[in-house]
């Protein structure tokens, strides 16, 4: 099924070309179909890129899945035209009497902050809290991991020496865990980011498991609330030359960069890169969207407010 996404989206002309299908408000609105409502809040500063990321993995799957894409009311993006912003996205104000299938929150240029130095950090923990009520199951990106870890169980991020860059064998703890359906023995993920979590601080948690890790990379994704939240440090959703994006802009920028790890081929940064998470990435998304968010939310989207107390009462 394809995704159903707003008009004119510029996503829709670069999905096109990668023959991937997408459907506009018009042609959707003509399916007696309920289409699953996943709804992006998108921090990452170059957003058109990563709105193009996220569609991609999201059609890739037979459920018709209505995106919508969701901003800050108290923080204006520099690198986004207003423009666009105003087309495309929604204040956090327009949405919460809303509820959602799914709910995807993005990493952030923040990282080295403390979270209560973040100037939206209020609005943060209050959407934090609102997607608990609203969304049958939210994927915490990047930063938005460590932010959510942070504030619902006062788990503390702990700075890198040097950056995490590059992309990374990682492995499950539990294969049979429906998110891993389908994965092989070993899966990559690319990360880029100068922090990490301790495992031993999530381990002493019982509300959190940990359901992949790496040897280079550390803890990968976690979940909680039996699935209702997972946790990703990775960036399974990059498009092919992102992490290369990112080492040229910073060389350019005189940032302290090193070539991303295991990326290029022959490890020359003039090599293209050799792509080792797709298919991965893809069944990773295939499988929230069908056992996390299809199979668990209820008809009637209201309902997820009283969820946890179902399932808590049988």
């Amino acid at each position: 099924m394809p995704v159903k996404i707003p008009d004119n989206l510029p996503a829709i002309s670069l999905l096109k070309n990668e023959n991937i299908f997408v459907m506009n408000d018009l042609r959707a609105n003509t399916q007696d179909i309920r289409p699953m409502r996943v709804i992006i809040l998108n921090l990452m500063p170059l957003k058109i890129s990563t709105e193009t990321d996220f569609i991609r993995l999201l059609s890739n799957n037979p459920l018709q899945v209505e995106i919508e894409f969701l901003r800050l009311d108290t923080h204006t993006p520099k690198n986004t035209p207003e423009e666009h912003l105003e087309l495309f996205y929604k204040g956090f104000k327009e949405v919460t009497e809303n509820y959602y299938d799914g709910m995807i929150i993005t990493g952030a240029p923040v990282e080295m902050l403390e979270f209560e130095d973040v100037t939206y950090w209020d609005e943060i923990k209050t959407i934090f809290d609102w997607a608990r009520k609203h969304v049958t199951s939210t994927l915490y990106i990047c930063w938005a991991s460590q932010a959510a870890l942070y504030h619902f169980y006062g788990v503390k991020k702990i700075p890198l020496e040097k950056k995490l860059f590059g992309v990374f064998k990682h492995t499950a703890s539990d294969k049979r865990h429906p998110l891993f359906r389908g994965f092989d023995d070993e899966f990559y993920i690319p990360h880029s980011r100068h922090t990490t979590l301790s495992e031993a601080d999530l381990t002493d948690l019982s509300e959190v498991a940990i359901l992949a890790e790496s040897e280079d990379a550390g803890v990968a994704i976690m979940a909680s609330r039996g699935g209702r939240e997972f946790y990703l440090t990775g960036h399974s959703e990059y498009a092919p030359r992102t992490l290369h994006e990112e080492y040229t802009r910073d060389l350019e920028k005189g940032a302290p960069i090193e070539m991303p790890q295991n990326y290029y081929a022959g490890g020359d940064w003039k090599n293209p890169p050799v792509v080792r998470w797709a298919s991965h990435a893809n069944l990773l998304f295939n499988n929230w969207l069908n056992y996390f968010v299809y199979q668990e939310t209820p008809f009637d989207l209201t309902e997820i407010a009283h969820l946890d107390e179902i399932k808590h009462n049988g």
